[in-house]
């Protein structure tokens, strides 16, 4: 394996589509975190963990988005005209969007995880052997994310994705093949849904 392709191996794809609905329909990717929009806090996450090419799919007010996350620059930005559906299409789009490139994994992120950090995500990122692999970060043994999605797979869990299943069935069914790496030492898997949410933002 040559070193361009060790580099380019894991794609970050960064799942930023969605509207917030229970947060007054203020988008996710938008919302404040340490003094930057959560999209942009994403990325950096996955940039400090290894990833060399970052895709984030936008949804929900993706002009607005484009405009105000001024670091999104260096990624490749995917609309999901779809994004109302839920988060399989998402990762659909997201996935179809690898196709071609030097990535034979996806490393996917949800935008509004904001206490899974750099850490957690490296480890899943190393967790990484061929267009095979499949893993999962840990929390006290329970599957979440991140996910780390071989190239082998993508046709698969884009079939399977729907509504707002992403690759949930297709892991479930695979559970044996599925690599976990436990991360609850390290990050907190809580998400950013309703404004009782918006507490652990910082």
């Amino acid at each position: 394996m040559t070193e361009k392709t060790e580099v380019g191996a894991v794609a970050g794809l960064l799942l930023a589509a969605g509207g917030g609905r229970r947060l007054g329909g203020h988008p996710k990717a938008l919302l404040t975190h340490r003094g930057r929009p959560l999209v942009e806090h994403a990325v950096g996450v996955l940039r400090a963990a290894g990833c060399a090419r970052v895709h984030v799919v936008l949804g929900a007010h993706a002009d607005a988005v484009r405009e105000q996350a001024t670091g999104l620059a260096d990624c490749v930005l995917v609309e999901n005209p779809r994004w109302e559906q839920g988060m399989g299409g998402s990762l659909l789009a997201g996935l179809e969007s690898l196709v071609g490139t030097e990535a034979r994994a996806a490393l996917v992120l949800l935008v509004d995880q904001p206490g899974i950090g750099a850490e957690a995500v490296a480890r899943v990122r190393a967790a990484y052997r061929d267009e095979s692999s499949l893993a999962s970060a840990a929390y006290d043994g329970v599957r979440g994310h991140p996910v780390l999605l071989g190239a082998a797979h993508w046709a698969g869990v884009a079939g399977a994705a729907s509504g707002d299943r992403g690759a949930r069935d297709y892991l479930r069914e695979r559970e044996s093949a599925v690599t976990l790496i436990e991360c609850g030492d390290v990050a907190r898997p809580y998400d950013i849904d309703t404004e009782a949410d918006l507490g652990h933002l910082e």
